[in-house]
């Protein structure tokens, strides 16, 4: 039988962290089991209230399936991670005000 990869990228900054998948039952799966080896290794339990799924161009059937899965929120494109928009039109100006903020705070 030949192997199958799956592949599942993360962003982690102190206690956030956001994983990217290609919107698949497998990949959900896959997810579950890396937090659930993180709440055996570390010993700390992963708060699914504060923890929410969403997707591009993922109907919202499968958005809500996967939801399930997870036992978390569902959540709609524009969201913040760390203080920066995510899913946004970069073309807008509000896309934006985060390089505003940074460069006031470099300024000082």
């Amino acid at each position: 039988m030949g192997e199958k990869n799956i592949e599942v990228n993360m962003l982690q900054f102190a206690d956030d962290t956001l994983f990217l998948s290609e919107a698949k039952t497998q990949n959900i799966l896959v997810i579950k089991s890396i937090l659930r080896c993180f709440e055996l290794v570390v010993g700390l339990k992963v708060n699914f209230i504060k923890s929410k799924i969403g997707g591009v161009g993922v109907t919202e059937y499968y958005l809500q399936r996967f939801s399930n899965m997870l036992n978390c929120d569902t959540m709609q494109l524009l969201f913040s991670y760390l203080g920066m928009p995510i899913g946004g039109n970069p073309r807008k100006h509000y896309m934006w005000k985060v390089v505003e903020k940074i460069r006031k705070k470099l300024a000082k």
